[in-house]
């Protein structure tokens, strides 16, 4: 055991939020707040320079997701410990959170001697992720090969589009998050509808919700 404090990185776009996190989390005794970012891209650049014990995550984020900036962080620095905190119960970001290498997901409803908690495990080295959970992990894993076989014409930016649109985003929702003109996004839905055979977008998303669940 070492009497150092956990350095802890918060990446949330909600200034209040973050400052209610710093005040709960330096308040608890043995943590310190190194740093703090709102947006991905500003993660990215900041947390491997100061190189937190933990960072904090949010799930979604104006130019990205904490999703991206932990696998961005880990692939630079595996020794960051990654905590993803989300409003939304989702499997889609669980599993993608587990593969980026995130320690834990927690949801923002958790009580804050629970997040506390929760960011202690994860300096220490513990998973919190629930082992019937990595059960569904592998399954989709499993699943995956025959995704790729019928998804196999798309390019990835179409695949990744597809993705979106089994979230429910519309034209203009998905060209916003991936900085594209809603006119580049209608192309794109149009050329990835003609390579699997469908008319209309709510077939994509029941196709998609089949083969990426």
């Amino acid at each position: 055991m070492t009497d150092q404090p956990i350095r802890v990185f918060l990446l949330d776009d909600h200034e209040v939020v973050r400052q209610g996190l710093r005040f709960l989390l330096e308040n608890s005794g043995g943590i310190d707040v190194v740093g703090e970012a709102a947006l991905a891209s500003e993660g990215i650049a900041r947390i491997p320079a100061l190189r937190p014990d933990v960072a904090i995550l949010d799930a979604r984020l104006p130019d990205g997701s904490g999703i991206d900036v932990c696998r961005d962080v880990r692939s630079t620095d595996p020794s960051i410990k990654a905590l993803v905190l989300t409003s939304y119960d989702d499997d889609g970001a669980l599993f993608a959170a587990i593969v980026a290498g995130a320690a834990g997901y927690v949801l923002k409803q958790v009580s804050a001697q629970d997040l506390v908690g929760a960011v202690r495990r994860v300096a220490q080295g513990e998973s919190l992720i629930d082992p019937s959970l990595m059960v569904r992990v592998l399954e989709r894993v499993r699943n995956g090969d025959r995704a790729r076989d019928e998804l196999s014409d798309l390019t990835d930016r179409e695949r990744e589009i597809l993705g979106l649109i089994a979230e429910g985003l519309t034209n203009r929702q998905i060209g916003e998050r991936l900085f594209l003109a809603e006119k580049t996004v209608k192309n794109y839905v149009s050329s990835m509808l003609g390579k699997l055979g469908l008319e209309r977008r709510t077939q994509a998303a029941v196709l998609a919700s089949k083969l990426l669940s």
